[in-house]
């Protein structure tokens, strides 16, 4: 059962310093609890908590040397990751959202309300008895049309009262996770189109990296951890057919769990669909921050050592 008991700012701060925390400035301590939480703040000092040698289980214990500030740099560095982050994300979303509405508006305006213009992912239950996930999802976007506050969609819905959006009107109402669902939902043919487009990606990496990079997305959006956060949805990174820059993941034990895949992902696609764009500098400039500690380090978050010397991100 649940037995924890609610804790002032203060007692917090005391059961801290109990566990081998070391707190200098009770005050600045105090207005970080106050304005962030205790329990969100305890995402970062996870990985200074001491670890059991035989069994390898979490203690409550700190381990020597753990500090307040280390705690509050690396909540700063996550936040500031997260909106570089969500800078290459939105220009990726934009730039899937057109690669499907091209595809797929090509077939037909209304390609994406047909099934028979779909692929076979779309034309399955989640579970028995369930609609099938086209039906789902077109439920999901006439909800988003009917609702919209965009002038976009009032002006369709006045001037078309009784029509559907063609697709690539539809799809400015679609965020990433709608639209990963849309592109793991197209036939193998449109994905190898858009596969091209991004240099050579095949149909099964436009869809894996297109929830993976969703997913990222949520992640970034909501406030959660990020830095050395697991990736729930990994982008498919094996085999001879992954583009010569992203390779050398594979021979990264467990980079393709972490922030250095999806970030790798996104630096590949980013750098075709805007050339021009300086996110890799500032990326890689803002990982060089990444605090000092030996409690702490980036190799966590899935970064070989030598990454910056890999073509992907050297100048």
């Amino acid at each position: 059962m649940f037995n924890k008991p609610y804790l002032p700012i203060a007692d917090q701060i005391a059961l801290l310093r109990a566990r081998g925390m070391a707190v200098d400035e009770e005050a600045k301590a105090a207005e970080y609890l106050q304005r962030i939480g205790y329990y969100r703040l305890s995402a970062y000092w996870h990985p200074m908590r001491k670890r059991d040698a035989a069994s390898g289980s979490v203690l409550d214990g700190f381990v020597d040397g753990t500090t307040f500030k280390e705690v509050t740099d690396l909540y700063t560095f996550d936040g500031r990751l997260r909106l570089i982050m969500l800078d290459a994300l939105e220009r990726l979303e934009i730039s899937l959202r057109t690669e499907v509405a091209l595809q797929l508006g090509e077939m037909h305006p209304h390609a994406h309300r047909s099934l028979a213009l779909l692929g076979p992912d779309f034309a399955v239950s989640e579970n028995s008895g369930e609609p099938i996930k086209h039906v789902i999802w077109l439920r999901s976007l006439d909800r988003k049309a009917q609702r919209s506050k965009d002038r976009f969609a009032e002006h369709f819905r006045t001037k078309y009262p009784q029509e559907h959006m063609p697709v690539w009107v539809a799809v400015e109402l679609l965020d990433f996770g709608p639209l990963s669902h849309l592109v793991s939902g197209m036939k193998n043919t449109n994905l190898a189109r858009i596969g091209r487009d991004y240099g050579g990606i095949k149909p099964p990496h436009v869809k894996s990296w297109a929830r993976s990079l969703s997913f990222t997305r949520n992640i970034c959006a909501h406030h959660s951890r990020l830095w050395n956060k697991p990736l729930v949805n990994q982008p498919a990174l094996v085999g001879a057919d992954i583009p010569t820059a992203l390779q050398h993941i594979q021979h990264i034990d467990g980079a393709g769990k972490r922030l250095y895949s999806i970030a790798s992902v996104a630096q590949y696609m980013l750098n075709i669909a805007n050339p021009r764009t300086s996110w890799r500098r500032r990326f890689v400039d803002h990982i060089d921050t990444f605090p000092e500690s030996p409690r702490i380090k980036i190799s966590s978050a899935g970064f070989p050592a030598n990454w910056k010397s890999e073509d992907l991100w050297s100048d």
